[in-house]
């Protein structure tokens, strides 16, 4: 028998096919909901299914459906499966039992379809080849042959990072006055895209209050789509948080620096930004940042040792309450 994944991808391959063209079909044109001056709220919970989801994982999107709550919205479950080495099928069925234990509910997502559907973003590949296209067209992107080793040694970096990559050398950028490559049908080489030096970029954040970068000192050229014919993260989430009309975005700090990088494709495509929460990171006794191969905090874990999902919440409300607070 085919297990529960198998039969939503088959479901949302279906929808995908009679929505996604009339839905979608014009990538200027945002969401109905973003036409108003005030639209309704809508927030997302976006799990990667690489692994189990943590304590961590479980804390953000707690507080991205409570501020649904708060704000009488509509949440949103997308499915961000762009790893093909990592992304297994067992571990969406895992992050929906996970979060309904938790507690939360959406009215939108690949186990209950809605009118953005398809929700899971290996079936929405042409929504992004579309505003990879559109970026082309700009010349606001360029082929890069370099490896991730030539960024981090031309940028004196260590070669294991942190929460954030280094700034692309501009010595490595094509000349802006030749022509661009035409786009593969199918893409063998990274695009990057062309970061406007010197530009002050701030939003304020919803937890952590005003922040501010400047391109091509504190990020550089990112990439947009990469050799083996798949889109970012950056340009995926862009094009799924607008076409999917996301009013905000809750999500963990480590992505604050991509949230600049996110502006500028927000702009470069013509949409509107949603505003955005970065909520503080969970880290273990050793003070290392949780991450999935944490197996003794993740939540089918923490279930099985009798920990109850009203606990967690409970923790969880008050965190979210201080961070208000300070």
């Amino acid at each position: 028998m085919p297990d529960q994944h198998t039969e939503l991808r088959a479901n949302e391959s279906r929808e995908s096919s009679l929505d996604s063209s009339a839905t979608h079909a014009h990538l200027g044109a945002r969401e109905p909901g973003h036409l108003s001056g005030t639209p309704a709220y809508r927030g997302r919970v976006a799990p990667s299914p690489t692994g189990k989801l943590h304590l961590g994982h479980a804390r953000t999107f707690w507080v991205a459906a409570e501020r649904v709550r708060e704000k009488q919205g509509t949440l949103i479950f997308r499915n961000d499966d762009l790893d093909r080495d990592r992304c297994r099928e067992e571990f969406v069925a895992a992050a929906i039992n996970d979060l309904h234990w938790l507690q939360l509910n959406w009215t939108e997502g690949p186990d209950v379809g809605g009118p953005r559907a398809p929700y899971t973003q290996s079936l929405r590949l042409g929504l992004y080849r579309k505003a990879l296209e559109e970026l082309h067209r700009l010349g606001l992107i360029f082929p890069c042959v370099r490896s991730r080793r030539d960024v981090l040694e031309a940028a004196g970096a260590p070669h294991e990072q942190g929460v954030d990559e280094p700034v692309y050398p501009p010595s490595f950028r094509p000349n802006p006055c030749v022509p661009l490559p035409p786009l593969e049908d199918v893409i063998t080489v990274n695009w990057r895209f062309r970061v406007p030096d010197g530009k002050t970029l701030q939003f304020i954040d919803g937890g952590l209050g005003s922040r501010v970068a400047v391109a091509g000192r504190e990020f550089g050229d990112f990439l947009v789509w990469r050799k083996d014919d798949l889109p970012s993260y950056q340009l995926a989430c862009v094009v799924d948080d607008a076409l999917m009309g996301i009013t905000e975005v809750v999500r963990g700090a480590d992505l604050v620096m991509s949230t600049f990088r996110q502006q500028l494709l927000y702009r470069a495509l013509g949409w509107s930004e949603p505003s955005f929460y970065h909520c503080p990171l969970l880290h273990d006794d050793n003070g290392e940042r949780l991450a999935k191969r944490h197996d003794s905090l993740s939540l089918e874990t923490l279930r099985g040792q009798g920990v109850t999902a009203e606990s967690l919440t409970a923790i969880f409300a008050k965190a979210y309450c201080e961070w208000a607070v300070h």
